[in-house]
C-alpha cells in the first residue's frame, strides 16, 4: 500500500480555463458557454474544467479544447495561474488558464448547441463569471505583445490566405488600423509566404492573390537569429 505522504496537508481542486479564440469577417471572437452546474449556473464563462487524477495539464487542456471545438492539435499557450482564495465562490479551486487560436472553418458549429456556447466579437463581450474578465484582458495583452514578434497569427488563419485579411486579423488584435504599405512590405520582406497562383475575387473583381505560411522557412530563419517584427 503506498503511503500517504501529504495525508496532513489541505486538498482543493485544480482547474484549467481555456480562451478559444477565432478570426471571420475581419473580427476576433471569443467562445463562450452558459455555465451548466452551480454556482453561477447559466452565466456566461469560458471553456474550462477540472484536472483529472491520470491526466496533465496540456491533456486536461487539449481535452476540454476538443471537447468545445472538435478540433485537435491546436496552438495553445499558458497565461497564468489563478489562485486568488476567494475567486471561485465553490470551492477553493486554483486555475491555470490557457489561450487557444483555432482556424474557425474547422469549428463544429454542432457543438455550440451540445454546450449551449456562441462566439462573441471580442471587443463586446460583457461580463464573464468569477476572474474570467480578468484572465481575458491579460490574455488580451499577452496575445498582443507575442503577435508582435512572433508568428501567431497565422494560426487563425486559413492554410490559404490573402494578404488583406491578414492584415485586417492584426488590425483585430490590436484593434487599431495599421498602414497598409508598410504592412505588406515588412510581411514580404520576412520572406515567410508562399504566394500561390489562385486569387480570392470575393470582394473584387480583381481578386487578391492567396499566400501560404512557411513554418519550415520561418524556423530556419529563427536559427540563424531572426527576429519576427510587425
Amino acid at each position: 500500500m503506498t503511503p500517504l505522504f501529504y495525508k496532513e496537508q489541505e486538498k482543493f481542486y485544480v482547474s484549467v480555463d481555456c480562451l478559444i479564440l477565432g478570426f471571420k469577417n475581419d473580427k476576433l471572437y471569443l467562445l463562450i458557454s452558459k455555465r451548466k452546474f452551480e454556482p453561477l449556473k447559466g452565466q456566461d464563462s469560458l471553456m474550462g474544467g477540472f484536472v483529472r487524477a491520470e491526466e496533465s495539464l496540456s491533456e486536461t487542456v487539449s481535452r476540454v479544447v476538443f471537447e468545445y471545438t472538435g478540433i485537435q492539435d491546436v496552438f495553445m499557450e499558458q497565461v497564468g495561474a489563478y489562485g486568488e482564495i476567494g475567486r471561485d465562490t465553490g470551492e477553493r479551486v486554483v486555475s491555470l488558464a490557457y489561450y487557444a487560436l483555432i482556424d474557425i472553418q474547422y469549428f463544429d458549429e454542432q457543438l455550440c448547441k451540445v454546450h449551449d456556447a456562441r462566439w462573441q466579437e471580442l471587443d463586446k463581450v460583457g461580463d464573464l463569471i468569477f476572474d474570467h474578465n480578468q484572465i481575458l484582458n491579460d490574455t488580451i495583452e499577452i496575445l498582443r505583445n507575442k503577435a508582435a514578434t512572433k508568428p501567431l497569427g497565422f494560426n487563425l488563419l486559413p492554410e490559404k490566405f490573402t494578404l488583406p485579411q491578414l492584415q485586417s486579423l492584426y488590425e483585430a488584435i490590436y484593434q487599431t488600423p495599421l498602414d497598409k504599405r508598410n504592412f505588406r512590405k515588412k510581411i514580404l520582406e520576412m520572406d515567410i509566404l508562399e504566394k500561390q497562383e489562385d486569387k480570392d475575387k470575393s470582394s473584387s473583381k480583381r481578386g487578391a492573390f492567396y499566400y501560404k505560411f512557411n513554418k519550415e522557412k520561418y524556423d530556419l530563419l529563427l536559427q540563424k537569429g531572426y527576429f519576427f517584427s510587425l
